[in-house]
């Protein structure tokens, strides 16, 4: 009997203690999640003081250039091309040819044209020394004129007073009809040539004021200048000089260091002034164009220094880098068709503002970059790069704000 209660009184005292077992499991348990959840937080405290609140990280970043167009100045027809997409050029390699015929023609006019400027500049100083001559000429002209002038009057005069006296004398009959009437005759020839001498003179007065005129005209032509210093010259050798310059635009070349992409002319094409003819892509000047959320730039500002990795190399490459600029607005505010939130259905929508980020040229050289390439950009926002020293030998010196 007392077996049976041995027996029975057993899994009571097992039950009472599994259950206590089980409590005291759970409650170090909950200790242990309470004490994990404690160390994470304090670890992302610290993590987030030392680490979190400092950098900054965007994985919509892309690597960019100032691309260079490589367009005509002038229209033509392609006689050469001498580059292909992928190929690497420098500043001043001839990349297109265009045909020459038409520049050729144009200044060997232009060089007639400026040869024709100086012989007729050079005829307008001559024509002022003859119409100087002239002017004098006309002067004596009025001189000689106005002396026939006073002689008429003399003898207008002297016929007037002739035929008076005889008049007087005929009436006593001293004087015959034959002598009056060649008085009187005299008298009509003397005005005559009085009413002569008058439009003589004037019409001296005339050419001499003439000439003076058309001498005033042509020194207008001359005035204050030599030959060469003579506008119409000088306009003459402009268009010499331009032509010149269209000529040496038909051979196209590299404005830059760099690769060429886009190539979009062929051998026979007529080519029009400002049509795009290919790209040229300077590699060694490729910047970073890294979007960052607008709740991510609190802190940033520009020369702060970047770490930046391509998808291309890995993380096994880093290249280094500063905040050279800020953009002036969002993407969507430049897009195409900009965001109108003016109606009732708005949902807020976090933007991204475009930073450029400037990269080590040394670093840059060692492992080149294409434009348009994935990159994974961490500023940070606790130091400033001395922009002066980083711009083209490296971006090496920080100094603590």
């Amino acid at each position: 009997m007392s077996q049976r209660n041995n027996d029975s009184a057993t899994p009571a005292a097992d039950t009472h203690f599994h259950a206590s077992r089980a409590a005291s499991s759970r409650k170090k348990g909950f200790m242990g999640l309470a004490a994990a959840v404690v160390i994470a937080a304090g670890g992302y405290g610290v993590w987030y003081a030392v680490v979190g609140s400092r950098y900054v990280t965007t994985d919509n970043a892309y690597s960019a250039a100032e691309v260079a167009e490589v367009t005509p100045s002038v229209t033509g027809i392609v006689q050469a091309v001498n580059v292909v997409d992928t190929q690497w050029v420098k500043q001043g390699d001839v990349l297109v040819q265009l045909d020459d015929t038409d520049a050729r023609l144009a200044l060997a006019q232009a060089e007639a044209m400026l040869g024709q400027s100086r012989r007729r500049v050079s005829s307008y100083m001559a024509t002022d020394e003859g119409l100087a001559a002239q002017v004098k000429a006309r002067e004596a002209d009025e001189t000689q004129a106005q002396a026939r002038l006073v002689a008429s009057q003399a003898d207008f005069t002297k016929a007037q007073v002739d035929l008076t006296r005889r008049e007087a004398l005929a009436k006593s009959g001293a004087v015959s009809g034959e002598e009056l009437t060649n008085a009187r005759n005299a008298m009509a020839q003397a005005e005559s040539n009085l009413n002569v001498a008058k439009a003589v003179a004037a019409q001296s007065v005339a050419n001499r004021l003439s000439t003076i005129g058309a001498k005033k005209a042509n020194a207008a032509l001359t005035i204050d200048a030599t030959v060469e210093t003579n506008p119409e010259v000088m306009l003459a050798k402009a268009k010499v000089e331009q032509a010149h310059v269209d000529l040496a635009r038909t051979i196209i070349k590299a404005p830059v260091d760099g690769v060429i992409a886009r190539r979009q002319v062929q051998i026979g094409k007529r080519v029009q002034n400002g049509e795009r003819l290919m790209t040229v892509v300077p590699l060694h000047d490729v910047h970073i164009d890294a979007n960052f959320k607008e709740v991510e730039l609190r802190h940033v500002k520009i020369g702060q220094p970047v770490e930046v990795t391509a998808d291309i190399y890995g993380d096994k490459v880093v290249y280094h880098g500063v905040v050279s600029g800020v953009s002036g607005g969002t993407g969507s505010a430049f897009s195409m068709i900009p965001a109108q939130n003016a109606t009732g259905n708005w949902i807020k929508v976090v933007q991204r503002l475009p930073l450029r980020i400037t990269l080590d040229k040394q670093e840059l050289a060692k492992h080149p970059l294409q434009v348009g390439l994935s990159m994974i950009a961490t500023i940070d926002t606790h130091n400033t790069l001395d922009l002066a020293a980083s711009g083209h030998e490296g971006l090496t010196t920080a100094r603590q704000d």
